[in-house]
């Protein structure tokens, strides 16, 4: 959770940055029928919009007809109620999105009352059972049983499930429920008695030890003259739509024997998980100093050929801040062919330095999210270019080209969303496009509408 905490720290700086006045940019195309609708729904639980400390919502799940959310939060209002939830809650994932009874108590002894880091990063349930959900993050307690960061817990009580053994050293950042396996990514060196499989690791979703399945080997981290402190962990993971493929993003040199870095796609349909040979050499580039891991989140295309980034780094080390045309990775959103090979990039649109943490995809649009202000912007730096369009928040941008979906005037981009931290996750459903988000600076509205830290646009 580094990169919150760093945030955080630097709200005045972001506050400063004020969005220019909306000036229609060069390139935009208005967007096809079947995309995300740009406002959302008036009814959605969220966030209070102004809190002592900043709250979040880190992820969104769904299971049957219900929405499971997870992140660092004490309240959710729904309508004029106000209901108490320790970063878990649950609601209905069709209007009028009812808030459920479902409230597990998930605490620790982590950070002070002033600045507290107790946080659910992630949610997941295993072969279509939602009867009971994985969490994992950086906490102690739930519900008054002792656990550390990872556990399983009964969705009618919010109780933890203690067949499955609930230990990890380290924060828990990512979990996906699969082929009867739960894969666990994060900055745990040893999880339930199993120290061969650091930072990554399948799990007997039963027991909670580990299966065998992996032994990655994950390793190294980003070393370069004056780079910031950074430690080696897997921090987001993201199945193929067809079910045997995961796309993983971290802090690493090298996965499976391999060289890989930000990024690299495993194998999950043999008797144990390997590597792809898909690598993109594009992701050795080194950003700034201050923001040595930057690919924190990606997407597959609905038929899996296409993989889409996110990413944040402000520029490359060494290039000089204002150095236009933008070149690299850093700052922007990128698409490559999934293809197990050595690839390039299909495209990459550049927000003007500012980060984009989360993505999501289908068949008519890629969309990113992140505290962005700019999109189409290569010809400028922490200013609107002469090429770009305001897309304050989040963007949807054509899947063949990364041009960017605008307005009907082609004043400014389709979708836009108050900055805060950054919209931190994405997902796509049948119904439309679920978005993850906080409350920093009183951050609320997406599409117009007062919705703080949780937004769905529909189809």
């Amino acid at each position: 959770m580094w990169r919150y905490l760093a945030l955080l720290s630097s709200a005045a700086a972001l506050v400063a940055f004020a969005i220019q006045p909306a000036e229609a940019g060069t390139g935009g195309e208005q967007p096809p029928a079947g995309v995300a609708k740009p406002t959302p729904p008036t009814n959605l639980p969220h966030l209070p919009a102004n809190t002592p400390q900043v709250q979040q919502i880190r992820q969104i799940v769904q299971c049957g007809g219900t929405m499971y959310a997870v992140g660092t939060f004490s309240t959710i209002r729904k309508g004029s109620t106000t209901f108490t939830r320790n970063n878990v809650f649950s609601f209905k994932a069709t209007a009028p999105y009812t808030v459920t009874s479902w409230a597990p108590n998930v605490v620790g002894t982590y950070g002070t009352t002033s600045n507290p880091s107790n946080t659910v990063n992630t949610i997941a349930f295993v072969g279509g059972n939602c009867a009971n959900a994985y969490i994992g993050g950086h906490f102690s307690s739930i519900n008054g049983t002792a656990v550390k960061n990872i556990a399983e817990i009964s969705t009618t009580t919010g109780n933890v499930v203690k067949t499955f053994a609930s230990n990890a050293s380290g924060a828990v950042q990512t979990l996906v429920g699969t082929h009867a396996r739960l894969i666990v990514g994060g900055n745990f060196t040893s999880i339930n008695g199993d120290s061969a499989d650091p930072y990554l690791v399948s799990l007997n979703p039963t027991t909670g030890k580990s299966d065998g399945y992996l032994h990655l080997h994950v390793s190294g981290n980003y070393q370069f003259p004056g780079v910031s402190q950074n430690a080696t962990h897997i921090y987001a993971a993201q199945l193929s739509h067809g079910g045997h493929q995961i796309l993983l993003e971290g802090d690493f040199t090298s996965v499976g024997g391999q060289a890989r870095q930000q990024a690299f796609i495993i194998n999950i349909s043999g008797a144990t998980g390997v590597v792809t040979g898909w690598n993109a050499p594009e992701f050795n580039t080194n950003c700034a100093t201050s923001e040595p891991f930057y690919v924190q989140d990606g997407a597959w295309s609905p038929n899996d050929s296409t993989v889409y980034f996110g990413t944040t780094g402000y520029h490359p080390d060494g290039e000089p801040v204002g150095s236009t045309p933008r070149t690299g990775p850093c700052d922007a959103a990128l698409a490559f062919p999934s293809t197990p090979a050595t690839v390039d990039p299909l495209w990459t649109n550049y927000t003007g330095c500012d980060s984009l943490y989360s993505a999501a995809a289908d068949s008519h649009a890629a969309y990113f999210g992140g505290h962005e202000r700019w999109s189409m912007n290569p010809d400028d730096c922490d200013e609107q270019g002469p090429t770009a369009y305001s897309a304050p928040g989040m963007e949807g941008l054509d899947p063949a080209n990364g041009a960017l979906y605008i307005n009907t005037d082609g004043s400014a981009g389709y979708y836009s969303r108050d900055r805060g931290l950054g919209a931190d996750f994405m997902m796509t459903t049948s119904a439309g496009l679920w978005i993850a988000s906080d409350n920093l600076d009183q951050s609320q509205k997406c599409g117009g509408v007062s919705t703080s830290g949780l937004c769905f646009l529909p189809y």
